[in-house]
């Protein structure tokens, strides 16, 4: 024992909290900060008031491929590295750093994987070195697992917010690796979902759940719907998903439900990530592309249903869609797949099963509206705000 610990285990407890530690600064590997709003930027923005925050944006975990998906990523990641990226920092909250550093588009062999943990090491050391106090790392990516003995922080923390070994599009192989070795080397683990909780115990390791939050006064408050685009193909009235259209949707519930609306249309507002060709080709369904977070909760007043096609599949198993609870935050009524993520809401909401289901589930809801069980049911929302998760997420990281 140094002498320093044993004059601190002498003081007395107003003598020790006088004496604290300082503040701990957060360095956080996430999705890119305002791409789109993930549930880590939710509560590191309710975090930042208190802690100096580094967000390091990474090239993400999708190996290049020769399409338009990854020129236009590429194009995106390129613009972050130019002087042009560094001014638009000054937009961004008190407390808040933005790092851009660069990277190896690749992490599928060891030699990429050792240029990458070059590059980031010299990147972040020095940010480390200069901060006021100790450093905790916090990341969503398993891609980090490798810096975790090269930046000498106080500890590591890994939100685990998807199955990433199921995810459609990504390298699962090096992944897998990867992951094993964070969720080993890291100090703390939370988890979105129980079955991310369960998947992650099963490693012999103790994981925190904090499910995601809702902010009800964004939902909540009335919009006005009347200025939102809409493409011309699209005719009331307007059933609709939001957020990223890719392989995780089925088709079969999208079309079941297209084939028997006798009027009306399926609309996709959102991102494509190389989704199933077929989604598209039904005239009654209609991609908006993506569009501005402000401008959904009116979108949710045009829309009659809000619908969750998604298929059933380990990577939809393990999930937590943000926009379940966004859904519910509305007054529309709200269709969805039965999944673990959406079971816990069956009083707010319908589960289908079968594409047969799910469209006679819609095109009730579109001639009944939302039931006053499942409005009155939907108080619970008034108990999972973001700031009640975050206040958790902090007591995870600094107790």
């Amino acid at each position: 024992m140094t002498e320093e610990t044993e004059t601190r285990q002498q003081l007395l407890p107003d003598e020790l909290h006088s004496t604290a530690d300082p503040q701990p600064e957060l360095l956080v590997f996430a999705d890119d900060w305002g791409r789109h709003p993930s549930s880590c930027q939710h509560l590191i923005s309710r975090l930042l008031p208190r802690y100096r925050t580094t967000w390091v944006n990474t090239i993400g975990m999708r190996s290049p491929r020769f399409d338009l998906q990854t020129i236009r990523r590429g194009i995106e990641k390129l613009s972050h590295w130019s002087p042009a990226a560094q001014a638009d920092a000054l937009q961004l909250p008190e407390n808040l750093t933005l790092l851009n550093p660069y990277m190896w588009p690749e992490f599928r062999t060891g030699a990429g994987r050792a240029m990458n943990r070059r590059l980031l090491t010299c990147a972040l050391r020095q940010r480390v070195l200069a901060a006021n106090g100790p450093v905790i790392g916090i990341t969503t990516l398993p891609i980090v697992a490798d810096l975790m003995d090269r930046l000498g922080l106080e500890r590591w923390v890994y939100y685990c917010v998807d199955d990433f070994s199921t995810w459609p599009g990504l390298d699962h192989r090096p992944l897998e690796e990867m992951e094993e070795l964070l969720i080993s080397g890291v100090d703390r683990l939370i988890a979105v979902s129980e079955n991310l909780h369960d998947r992650l115990s099963a490693r012999g390791r103790e994981a925190r759940l904090l499910p995601h939050g809702i902010d009800l006064d964004f939902w909540s408050v009335p919009q006005s719907p009347g200025g939102l685009p809409q493409p011309a193909s699209a005719t009331d009235p307007l059933i609709v998903f939001w957020g990223l259209i890719d392989r995780r949707m089925d088709v079969k519930f999208v079309h079941r439900l297209a084939d028997d609306l006798d009027s009306g249309t399926v609309l996709l507002a959102g991102p494509q990530d190389c989704p199933d060709p077929a989604l598209l080709r039904h005239p009654k369904v209609v991609a908006t592309g993506a569009l501005p977070r402000s401008e959904l909760p009116g979108l949710a007043q045009r829309a009659r249903v809000l619908i969750m096609p998604y298929d059933d599949l380990p990577v939809t198993q393990a999930m937590q869609p943000l926009k379940l609870l966004e859904y519910l935050a509305t007054s529309c009524p709200v269709v969805v797949r039965n999944l673990p993520a959406t079971r816990d809401w069956t009083d707010c909401l319908d589960l289908a099963e079968t594409a047969t289901e799910f469209s006679r589930l819609v095109r009730q809801r579109l001639r009944e509206g939302l039931p006053a069980s499942q409005r009155a049911a939907r108080r619970r929302l008034e108990h999972e705000s973001w700031e009640a998760r975050a206040a958790e997420f902090e007591r995870i990281l600094v107790d």
